[in-house]
């Protein structure tokens, strides 16, 4: 998805001018490599300075561009978060905080590294809207978007490697809306950026042990959420199960409960997120979300009776 990120930006820079990056630290600066080198005067490295990147974005949106701040996910939030908020929310500015490594990915690394709330805190403000693409199909199509956008924006990324699952989904993406990624008749799994592959393996382990048809759905624009399309999904389907990356409380899985409630909706609804702790376990991604309660073998068993 990085990577992805990287050359899509790339190639709308050079067909419009007003697109600058900024980046905070070196790490992530490398699949950047084209877009600096080619546009050195779009590209802006503050070095370990995450409120500078806002604040030289807010400037920058002001005087007609359309920039991107990018480093990894903490960092690009909750270290500048004021700047965030007053200097691009407050003044609704056209400017794409990228957040690389979005929930857990960067699993070895500790808590600090770790953007388990980040669409509670960036949902909650003003003017802010959020996307989180779950391949790098996905990234491509929500970059472009950015690039367009008005307001601002907090594009959820993961980190590298990701499959592609989306080459042959039935539906296009379209911002604001949900996304059928796999057709189903009796049950549907909703979930969004890289966590999407553990959808789609859940709903092919009970299709093969109960024969039930799943259907797989993605809502990759968290804010504005495509209530009424989740409301369809609820009234259509008898067992709804949401996946996310993120904590239990502000996540997408609170706001499918609340859009239960205010429906009256009747269907069987499971949610699996993280949990609202820091666990300290050194392990792998697979391994951490594991001990957040967030796997193939809890959502089969708990959702569908399948060990």
């Amino acid at each position: 998805m990085r990577n992805a990120f990287a050359e899509t930006l790339y190639q709308i820079g050079r067909q419009d001018p007003r697109i600058v990056i900024v980046v905070a630290d070196i790490s992530p600066a490398g699949s950047m490599s084209k877009f600096r080198d080619e546009f050195p005067g779009r590209f802006i490295n503050v070095g370990v300075a995450e409120q500078s990147m806002i604040g030289i974005c807010g400037g920058l949106a002001l005087r007609g561009c359309q920039p991107f701040a990018y480093t990894i996910a903490t960092f690009t939030i909750y270290r500048p978060f004021e700047q965030v908020r007053d200097d691009l929310c407050y003044q609704n500015l056209p400017v794409t905080v990228v957040g690389i490594g979005g929930g857990i990915i960067y699993s070895t690394l500790g808590g600090t590294h770790h953007a388990q709330e980040d669409i509670a805190v960036m949902g909650a403000l003003p003017n802010m809207s959020i996307l989180a693409p779950c391949d790098p199909l996905e990234t491509e199509a929500s970059t472009r978007i950015c690039g367009q956008r008005t307001g601002p924006t907090y594009l959820r990324l993961g980190k590298a490697g990701e499959p592609n699952l989306t080459a042959n989904a039935p539906e296009p993406f379209v911002y604001g809306k949900l996304r059928l990624l796999k057709p189903g008749k009796d049950a549907c799994v909703i979930s969004y950026g890289p966590i999407m592959k553990m959808a789609f393996d859940v709903a092919a382990k009970v299709e093969q042990t109960q024969g039930r048809s799943v259907a797989v759905v993605n809502a990759h624009t968290l804010k504005p959420l495509d209530v009424d399309g989740i409301g369809r999904l609820l009234a259509r389907y008898e067992t709804v199960v949401v996946l996310e990356e993120h904590s239990e409380r502000g996540g997408l899985a609170a706001q499918v409960k609340q859009i239960a409630w205010d429906t009256r909706a009747s269907c069987r609804l499971h949610t699996f997120s993280l949990k609202d702790e820091f666990i300290h376990l050194f392990g792998s991604h697979t391994e951490l979300l594991a001990a957040h309660g967030v796997s193939v073998q809890q959502a089969c068993r708990v959702a569908f009776g399948v060990e």
